[in-house]
């Protein structure tokens, strides 16, 4: 699971100098395996495999494999970067992202491990990463042959060194210098867009100069807003603020260049970021049920649905046609209690305020099938990490539980970082000091008519070092169910330790087949989703093997290279998910992420984030958050609680979209929705605008004649549209 991409700073192959970096992406080979020779500069690498540095090296030939790898390359380092350099002290070599721990030699001279980190080489480290080598250091040859060899331990998941940003540069005045824009942007009236940004540094240097900004429409080239302050003055515990607003005459994104210039110095700075807009309309007064119209349990286990309904608040609730032993909170809307005897129980939910009255169908299955439609929740993993604790697990169920369960997001999972180093003198697993009462948090979830996860490993030890559930799991299983557990997420982690070191099928099955059968000793329903990173085509076993979701890849990260390589390579999958076991392509990474204790903005641009949520809804995936809920500003809210959308992911037939177009810029996915209806995705993969159409007399549109816009909810003419680079165009079409 921790295979989380680590943004990292390193290099590779001489390609070209722009502004004194050398950009060296290509020339790497790759060797799978551990030798100390493979680091001296003159090993003959010349049988090694050519390294592809857009992909981790599961996807280079060598799937399923965990361990030492070895990548190596070739570059001349020219004594033009000192010469012309600022400052003279030091070279920065820099490495998109490793997966997950390094060892750095430069001509068989160990400069670095771990990006700084502590740590040895069997544990997983998440974080920037900056070697630097001293200009007169002696194993630094100038203007000569260099070799870098890289050894890297994966742990799980996908493993290597791999991403979009490899360079070396000489380190300058601006290096520490960064731009905070991790302020919202605040909305005016009349489309008017505000934002504070602050330039902040770690260094003594008293920086002196200007800043400008120019906002830029994409679509047209057009300059919206230009702008420059002389006064841009900061240094060490001494930040330079700049508050600045502009109109958006269009919903759609902009382009803003933030450009600082040192006076002294005369070198600059530069960052881009978009803009956000917000296409989901207001919620309205009068009351909406939302979320499925389905929802699965186990004869004679518990029964928990909030009822999911917006509108002017107090709501009163009713149901028609509830089960003996069952009961509603007229005032929360919360259905508690057990039926015994299985069956399909229709029920109608009634929603009434001063504004009106809203009813909905709604079919209770009380059967051997639960997790019926995707889960929606959230997950602690991607924004806090092994830093989570009771405190942010409340935080998340009481800011889901205002804002977004009204939705039909209900599930709060804890991931890694909640187990103690040993079990207690009956064999039983138990909280470290994070989680002081794991009982009274489940309950304060449960309060809120909200749904409680935990996660654990078959192997001794989880992926952040904790303690798992290997020759345990019907104590733990049992233990969840003592505490009301609802869902686990299964992380492979160090059953690799365990299991051959090739692993067939069925030793990639035992694991999850023995937790299967702890978990029906449980007292109650608990979800299970598999987390093994796709092995064993996983997607075609799952189901059998009892689980209700499976992770079809490594871990996703909040770049547009992870998020859309994950999301358009799912056709191969799709046939077998449907309701109560569905294809899992990783968490949700919108919103504050950042693997924990800090975080950030995502990296994915706006427009990239409603591709993100709606590309996942057409592969009826779990869609978990992963972000600070804490803090989810107005865009986030946006994308999370548009009801059309959600009910894409939530609907009834649990298919998932297959991809129907595939082309060099674009793509279109259609999903099969219950009522004869479908799900339509154009994408745009290119990095301009462009008008994507599904012409009304092709296949897919036979027979239809209702087409709409599922995130401005409103009808359309046809299926086309404008759409922005790395954007989509999601619609619904029906008879």
């Amino acid at each position: 699971m921790k295979k989380n991409l680590i943004l990292l700073l390193l290099l590779v192959p001489f390609l070209n100098v722009n502004a004194q970096r050398i950009s060296i992406k290509k020339g790497w080979k790759l060797m799978i395996g551990d030798n100390p020779e493979w680091s001296a500069p003159g090993f003959n690498d010349s049988g090694w495999q050519t390294a592809d540095l857009n992909r981790p090296w599961e996807q280079q030939g060598h799937q399923n494999y965990d361990g030492f790898g070895w990548y190596r390359t070739h570059v001349v380092i020219p004594s033009s970067l000192k010469e012309k350099a600022f400052l003279k002290d030091s070279l920065l070599l820099n490495l998109a992202s490793v997966d997950d721990n390094d060892e750095v030699f430069l001509n068989g001279t160990l400069i670095g491990k771990y990006g700084g980190h502590r740590g040895n080489i069997k544990e997983g480290h998440y974080g920037p990463r900056s070697y630097k080598i001293a200009s007169n250091n002696p194993a630094l040859l100038w203007d000569k042959d260099n070799v870098i060899a890289v050894r890297i331990y994966d742990t799980g998941g996908d493993g290597g060194i791999y991403g979009e940003k490899f360079e070396i540069h000489m380190a300058d005045i601006m290096e520490g210098v960064e731009y905070n824009t991790s302020a919202d942007f605040s909305y005016g009236d009349k489309n008017m867009l505000g934002k504070t940004i602050k330039l902040e540094t770690k260094n003594v240097y008293k920086y002196a100069g200007t800043l400008s900004l120019k906002v830029t429409d994409p679509e047209t080239g057009a300059v919206i807003l230009s702008k420059t302050t002389d006064n841009a003055n900061f240094t060490k515990g001494s930040p330079f603020s700049w508050w600045f607003t502009f109109n958006t005459s269009q919903k759609k994104s902009y382009n803003i260049i933030y450009t600082f210039h040192d006076k002294k110095t005369g070198t600059e700075i530069s960052e881009t970021e978009t803009t956000p807009y917000i296409l989901t309309p207001a919620v309205g007064l009068a009351p909406r049920i939302n979320g499925a119209s389905t929802f699965g349990v186990r004869p004679g286990h518990e029964v928990l649905f909030l009822i999911p309904a917006t509108g002017l608040t107090p709501l009163t609730y009713k149901v028609a046609g509830l089960p003996a032993g069952l009961k509603v909170d007229k005032s929360k809307g919360i259905i508690t209690g057990v039926v015994n005897k299985a069956g399909n129980y229709p029920l109608t939910f009634t929603v009434t305020n001063r504004k009106g009255t809203a009813t909905k169908k709604f079919v209770l299955a009380i059967g051997d099938k639960i997790g019926l439609t995707p889960a929606l929740g959230w997950n602690s993993w991607n924004a806090w990490g092994l830093s989570v604790n009771d405190e942010k697990v409340r935080t998340a169920a009481r800011e889901m539980s205002e804002r977004l369960a009204s939705h039909g997001w209900s599930y709060i999972n804890i991931d890694d970082g909640w187990e103690a180093d040993s079990r207690d003198a009956n064999g039983k697993i138990v909280t470290n000091n994070k989680f002081p009462d794991m009982k009274g948090l489940t309950d304060y979830v449960h309060s809120l008519g909200l749904r409680m996860g935990i996660y654990s490993s078959p192997g001794p030890r989880t992926c952040g070092g904790y303690l798992g559930s290997y020759q345990h799991d019907d104590d733990d299983a049992i233990t969840y169910g003592d505490w009301g557990i609802d869902y686990l997420k299964y992380d492979w982690c160090s059953y690799g330790e365990i299991a051959p070191n090739h692993p067939d099928l069925d030793d990639m099955k035992k694991p999850y087949l023995v937790m299967r059968k702890s978990l029906d000793k449980a007292s109650r329903d608990i979800l299970f989703s598999y987390c093994q990173y796709g092995m064993g085509d996983v997607w075609k076993w799952g189901a059998e093997a009892g689980g209700n979701s499976w992770r079809t890849t490594g871990d996703i990260t909040d770049t547009w290279s992870s998020m859309s390589g994950i999301g358009f390579n799912q056709d191969k999958a799709a046939p077998y998910a449907g309701p109560g076991h569905f294809n899992d392509p990783d968490m949700l990474v919108v919103g504050k992420v950042g693997w924990g204790p800090t975080i950030h903005n995502t990296r994915l641009t706006f427009d990239e984030q409603y591709t993100h949520i709606s590309l996942w809804s057409l592969l009826a995936s779990p869609l978990l958050i992963g972000c600070d809920m804490g803090h989810v500003d107005r865009f986030t809210l946006n994308l999370l609680t548009n009801d059309e959308v959600i009910a894409i992911s939530q609907d009834a037939l649990g298919k998932e979209a297959r991809q129907y177009v595939k082309k060099d810029d674009y793509q279109i996915w259609v999903k099969q929705l219950s009522n004869g209806r479908k799900a339509i995705g154009l994408f745009n993969t290119s990095d301009k605008y462009q008008t994507i159409s599904l012409p009304k007399s092709d296949a897919a549109l036979k027979g239809f004649t209702k087409y709409r816009d599922a995130w401005r909810q409103q009808n359309l003419t046809a299926v086309s549209g404008k759409v922005a680079p790395h954007g989509v165009l999601l619609v619904t079409v029906s008879k």
